[in-house]
């Protein structure tokens, strides 16, 4: 009986998160920054205090910076690490836009394409859109940016 075929791109994307989730990109505290969440996912103990920091104003806002500090599973730490990669210098829009389609990806259970494009590293994460109780893991950071931006809209 032989094994059936292994996906590629299954292959590189855990790769991908394995090393977010040792070298963990903007991890550590941001000073100065606008806005703090601190979120924990009461299902499996993860945790992160995120910080954001943003330049502009009104529609020419942007995300200048992220900073986080955080415990749990590798999904959870390795998001945060691509989050801190992959926001950074995004206006404030697009930044909301890719936790939308992360969000979207991750709910459809493996129904949804990811979009490359849009997501960037976060398209790794596409394979735990096939495990519900670890969707909440990949969100945690990416949960926590939107409603430190949400605080910031709204001051």
């Amino acid at each position: 009986m032989s094994a059936a075929p292994r996906d590629p791109l299954a292959g590189l994307y855990q790769e991908l998160i394995l090393e977010h989730a040792k070298r963990r990109s903007g991890e550590g505290g941001l000073e100065p920054f606008d806005a703090e969440r601190f979120l924990r996912n009461p299902t499996c103990g993860d945790e992160i205090r995120l910080r954001v920091r943003l330049g502009g104003a009104g529609d020419e806002a942007r995300v200048d910076a992220v900073g986080w500090e955080g415990q749990g599973c590798s999904i959870s730490q390795a998001s945060a690490s691509v989050l801190a990669e992959e926001v950074p210098g995004l206006p404030v829009a697009d930044a909301r836009a890719r936790i939308e389609a992360l969000r979207e990806l991750l709910r459809s259970r493996g129904a949804v394409e990811p979009d490359e494009q849009l997501l960037g590293d976060a398209v790794a994460f596409a394979g735990v859109a096939r495990f519900p109780m670890r969707v909440k893991c990949a969100m945690l950071a990416w949960v926590a940016l939107e409603e430190a931006l949400t605080e910031l809209e709204t001051r």
